[in-house]
């Protein structure tokens, strides 16, 4: 049987006429109850934000929001301020159930790629100018061409690596895998924990909350990923209170990776005024000054693409799963959904806490009923609540949170089925795009191997027309940062 919903009146009243409830099938009841869903089911990006910025020294050795020690509560303060007045701008503007927080995948390029090549500031400073070239490829229509530049299949490849980065990232700061020193001279670069064997109650942690978050995934339990953070922490401060661990590097295997779990002397603490530490320290141009024109630009170019096409492809399943979509398969209020989610991104450099972009997450909203931006507006509202309670990030062990990044990379691993693997002329690229972004530790070396993979295969088969031009430039540009030793050192 299906639901009928039943027609607006004639003169829709307050928030019903603001957001077109009724209009879109939709009640208030509904819309906020999607916004709470959207909210739980996202609300982690508090937690595990500040995990990914925060222990990442800047070429000059100082942390993000905190100067010669991580600051983890200004960064989640920071992440959970820009987060609510973007969801709240994408709600009241473009009018649409889509959510905005920090991009995981652009928060560890900006850490690992970025801020330990320059300054924080500097590298926000990137951020900022990313946001600003995307929006000025919406408002002039650009982004179409940028959008046909780029193979359909090569976008895939880029965030089925960055999702297999990502998942590297969790288990490294796991103590799950571990680096073997290139003074043991062997042959194996990495290794299963310490000596090739898990070691210590803080592995234990870790897998424990990975089978915890797993199992809640599988079973399609809303906010899986927050509680299993919540559950594994509250396992983790428990066994440091009995066992008195430490941090490993104080105390050697054994000890916790990161933050050890331990709750301060007043509870009065968790809950306090927050901490914006990391609000303005943005650079807009120390990066080129630092880097070099060209490092710099293919850097912006990299969190382009990883930023821009995802929203694309977010705003568009968002309105086919609410079925908000027209004929043409675009949705409702297109361009205010872009310009927005590119004032996120600005936002975010901004704020200090990287680039800010729409999330899938969004989708749990959908499925509760959200049909309009006032869903967007309650998920807002909750995170800006959200950051008076950013010191608890102090109390959550990496061994806690970084099951989340696992899961999230077996999500973003899923697309990988979109790749035609049979085609050679598209599956090299693809291929080299997904594996040197975790064996490199860098997902710009990815995004550059498979551009020029692409251009020199299409080259060597005769098909230069398949290449866009705008192909053809990028391309050239990595080959001139992959070789920026040697002509440097040609030059001089």
């Amino acid at each position: 049987m299906t639901h009928t919903p039943s027609a607006p009146s004639a003169r829709p009243t307050g928030l019903d006429r603001f957001f077109s409830i009724s209009a879109r099938g939709s009640t208030v009841a509904r819309e906020l109850r999607g916004g709470v869903v959207t909210f739980v089911t996202m609300a982690y990006i508090v937690v595990l934000n500040p995990l990914i910025l925060g222990f990442v020294p800047d070429i000059d050795g100082q942390f993000l929001g905190g100067g010669a020690e991580p600051n983890l509560p200004a960064i989640a303060a920071g992440t959970a301020l820009v987060a609510g007045v973007m969801s709240i701008l994408m709600g009241t503007v473009a009018n649409f159930p889509l959510a905005i927080a920090t991009g995981l995948g652009l928060n560890a390029f900006v850490a690992v790629a970025i801020a330990t090549q320059m300054t924080w500031a500097d590298a926000m400073g990137l951020v900022v100018i990313e946001g600003l070239l995307i929006l000025v490829l919406v408002l002039t229509g650009f982004r179409a061409a940028v959008f046909r530049a780029v193979p359909g299949q090569l976008k895939v490849a880029i965030s089925v690596g960055i999702g297999l980065f990502i998942a590297l990232i969790g288990f490294v700061d796991a103590g799950f895998v571990s680096r073997i020193p290139d003074v043991a001279q062997t042959t194996v670069p990495v290794q299963l924990g310490t000596g090739g064997q898990l070691q210590g109650w803080p592995v234990a942690v870790f897998a424990i909350g990975l089978v915890l978050v797993v199992a809640l995934w599988v079973r399609q339990v809303r906010g899986a990923i927050l509680i299993a953070i919540a559950a594994a922490t509250v396992l983790a401060v428990a066994v440091e209170a009995v066992l008195g661990l430490g941090s490993a590097a104080e105390n050697g295997p054994g000890g916790w990776i990161l933050t050890v779990p331990s709750l301060p002397d007043s509870f009065g603490s968790l809950a306090a005024l927050p901490d914006f530490g990391t609000l303005g320290e943005f650079n807009l141009l120390g990066s080129f000054d630092r880097i070099g024109v060209v490092a710099a630009l293919l850097l912006v170019f990299s969190l382009m693409l990883a930023d821009f096409f995802d929203t694309l492809g977010t705003m568009t399943a968002i309105g086919a799963e609410g079925g908000l979509l027209d004929a043409d398969g675009t949705p409702p209020r297109t361009q205010q959904i872009l310009v927005v989610d590119s004032l996120a991104a600005v936002a975010g450099g901004v704020g200090g806490v990287s680039s800010n972009t729409s999330y899938i997450e969004s989708a749990a909203g959908v499925g509760e009923g959200a049909r309009t931006g006032l869903a967007s507006v309650v998920t807002g509202v909750l995170f800006l609540l959200t950051v008076f309670l950013a010191p608890l990030v102090a109390v959550i062990p990496s061994e806690a949170a970084v099951p989340a990044l696992v899961l999230v990379g077996f999500l973003m691993m899923q697309q990988v089925g979109e790749i035609t693997w049979s085609d050679p002329e598209i599956a090299i690229p693809a291929f080299l795009t997904i594996v040197l972004m975790p064996f490199t530790y860098s997902i710009s070396v990815g995004i550059g191997a498979g551009f020029v993979a692409f251009v020199l295969i299409k080259l060597v088969m005769g098909k230069p027309r398949e290449i866009h031009p705008l192909m053809g430039l990028v391309a050239a540009l990595f080959l001139v940062y992959f070789a920026i030793e040697p002509l440097t050192a040609l030059l001089t």
